[in-house]
């Protein structure tokens, strides 16, 4: 699941905690860490030309967020259409 958005001449993809993939039309780029000698985000990214191979990257960006950040249980059970979390009014 992914939410997209368009405005300022860019497309942003938000695919999971921590991993936005925003396009000019030229290059993509997203999060690939944090410097903490500096105090601030890493970005990475790759020319809009090659949009296989940028895939790939984003993807093992994406499998090493979801180590460190797992899906929440109420989030999972909606994913899995479990009647129990669109029952919950929380």
């Amino acid at each position: 699941m992914a939410d997209v958005h368009d405005g300022y001449e860019l497309a942003l993809v938000s695919v999971w905690v921590g991993l936005v993939v925003w396009c000019d039309g030229d290059r993509f780029w997203w999060r690939s860490g944090w410097d903490a000698r500096r105090s601030r985000p890493v970005y990475a990214w790759h020319p809009a030309m090659e949009p296989n191979r940028a895939a790939t990257r984003i993807a093992r960006r994406y499998a090493q967020l979801q180590e460190t950040h797992p899906q929440s249980e109420t989030v999972a059970s909606v994913m899995n259409g479990s009647p129990k979390a669109a029952e919950d009014p929380r």
